[in-house]
């Protein structure tokens, strides 16, 4: 009799423990005196990834370029994750070799620059675009842009 006493009682404590398991989620708290404003969101059009790495700052920047303006050419040490906030056409140009690419993004769009990756960001919309950028694995108080001259693989710029 005890042995089956004990049987229910394990099984009741495993059902227990289930239920508590499964009731977290409704249990949880809401948040209090905190706002959360989302700056931007973005789909990622790239094909890239960037590593972190402890130690190095984390920066975040809003971007804003009016209709002709450039970032002129420029790499990022750790990178940057961009997200298009605003704009029509967002015209990247990448010197990778002796050679020229070119990508085009608009509002909604995201997109990476690899570390290192040497660009221009042109403004050929006919509206001011602004970026929302994150800057990963900048070295502890430098800077997470280091301009360049023009390498001059992209011509017309």
């Amino acid at each position: 009799m005890r042995t089956k006493w004990l049987g229910w009682a394990v099984a009741a404590a495993l059902a227990g423990l289930v239920a508590a398991i499964n009731a977290v989620p409704g249990a949880a708290t809401p948040p209090s005196g905190l706002t959360n404003v989302p700056l931007a969101r973005g789909m990622d059009r790239s094909d890239g990834t960037l590593p972190f790495q402890e130690g190095t700052d984390i920066v975040m920047a809003e971007i804003t370029v009016v209709p002709g303006g450039s970032s002129g050419w420029h790499f990022h040490p750790g990178g940057a994750i961009i997200i298009v906030k605003q704009g029509d056409e967002v015209t990247v140009n990448r010197s990778v070799g002796s050679q020229c690419e070119i990508s085009k993004y608009k509002a909604g769009d995201a997109f990476f620059e690899r570390p290192g990756e040497l660009d221009d960001v042109v403004n050929t919309g006919q509206t001011t675009y602004v970026l929302l950028v994150t800057f990963p694995r900048v070295p502890h108080g430098g800077s997470a842009r280091i301009d360049q001259p023009d390498p001059g693989t992209c011509p017309g710029l």
